[in-house]
């Protein structure tokens, strides 16, 4: 099934999980623990991992499945697959102009991408490259700014965009520090260190970003380019977030004739407000356990929040890293679900045919997982389709 044909450094990359090692050779140990990381004690980004295995499949047998397909259909547009790729930060400097690499293997396999609202490449350039790309902001709680920035999208001509609402502050990430990563980035024996032991790195994306593109800078915080990431002012673009309320939320929906998503939304009562307010679908994530540690896994509130808005789509992200996975948030009530650092280790270590690959792989372990349960369409899902197996105190199954 897959749709191309992957390089040599490629093949022995045979399921998502296999980009991570891969990527931590390949980059510097400060940009790679900023992907790895979470916050503080990691307890949220444990538990979106094995939160998949307290449900277990019950399939159907003898059933023709050999007209099968994983197509889904969202807002109006049909894709080629029940998944897309998370918004993340800062590519372009885990992998040469990442964000472009990430977009354009989306548009070419036919899967949303979502462009991060700190990234380094203007969200412009971006959508000219990928054609099924979102934009996510990071908004503060400034109208003037808010409406500046929303008109910016508008114009580059993003119709979807994705509000984050789980980042009123910046999280306590101890990895950070103790990787050596910060933003600003700050220039250091260790970092030159860094790039000296990881010379492939250093040269595919480093120094050849620096010749052809110059310093990174934030490009999309706001309507007007940001601050290089070497600037002490970086952190000034990244405050006042903690003003944002649903005020805020309710002029943009006035401003923005797209359709408007929230993200990081885990509780049913909010879910409501958002309906309410004529949002156009909820993405229920914890931002992969990397803002507030001991945060519910979406996955165990999925039910709770499709419940509560019934009538308006339901997207997943956090953990998700095989085909049963996504048919599992899929039965459980997601209409979508996203993908995030495996992604990104892909564009690291072989841009855009190393993240083609990993759709590729997703796709095909979602085609086999359909096949072995007995249904020809994503539709098909439902909770009845799972077994639920609950841990005991002590963390183990029963």
């Amino acid at each position: 099934m897959a749709t191309t044909d992957p390089p040599r450094s490629l093949r022995g990359i045979l399921a998502l999980h296999d980009f991570e090692p891969a990527a931590q050779s390949y980059l510097p140990r400060p940009l790679f623990g900023y992907i790895a990381g979470a916050a503080e004690s990691s307890a949220s980004f444990r538990d979106n991992r094995a939160v998949y295995e307290e449900y277990a499949f019950v399939p159907r047998t003898l059933v023709d499945t050999s007209k099968r397909t994983q197509q889904a259909t969202l807002f109006g547009r049909t894709y080629s697959a029940p998944f897309g790729i998370a918004p993340m930060g800062m590519g372009a400097i885990l992998a040469y102009r990442g964000d472009i690499m990430l977009a354009r293997a989306a548009a070419a396999e036919n899967i949303p991408m979502v462009l991060a609202g700190s990234s380094l490449i203007r969200l412009e350039e971006v959508k000219k490259e990928g054609a099924t790309a979102w934009f996510q902001a990071y908004l503060p709680g400034d109208q003037a700014r808010i409406d500046a920035l929303v008109a910016r999208v508008a114009a580059a001509g993003y119709d979807t965009l994705v509000v984050t609402v789980d980042t009123a502050v910046l999280a306590s990430r101890e990895n950070n520090v103790r990787n050596g990563f910060s933003t600003p980035l700050r220039p250091s024996l260790r970092l030159a260190w860094q790039g000296i032991t990881h010379p492939r790195w250093s040269v595919k994306t480093f120094f050849r970003t620096l010749v052809k593109h110059g310093m990174p800078h934030f490009e999309n915080s706001f309507a007007t380019r940001g601050a290089p990431i070497l600037s002490r002012n970086v952190l000034r673009d990244f405050s006042a977030r903690d003003h944002l309320n649903w005020a805020h939320i309710e002029a943009i929906r006035r401003m923005w004739s797209g359709k408007l998503l929230l993200k990081g939304l885990v509780h049913p009562e909010d879910a409501r407000r958002a309906r309410a307010t004529g949002i156009d679908g909820i993405i229920v994530s914890n931002h992969g356990g990397r803002q507030l540690d001991g945060m519910v896994t979406p996955l165990r509130v999925l039910p709770s929040i499709v419940e509560a808005v019934p009538d308006i789509p339901v997207l997943m992200d956090s953990g998700v890293r095989r085909g049963t996975d996504v048919l599992k948030a899929l039965a459980l009530g997601a209409r979508f679900v996203f993908v995030g650092r495996p992604f990104m280790y892909a564009a690291a270590i072989a841009e855009e045919a190393g993240v083609r690959h990993g759709i590729d792989l997703l796709k095909v372990e979602i085609d086999r997982d359909m096949a072995l349960l007995g249904i020809n369409a994503i539709g098909e899902l439902s909770p009845d389709m799972l077994l639920e197996i609950p841990r005991s105190p002590a963390g183990g199954r029963r």
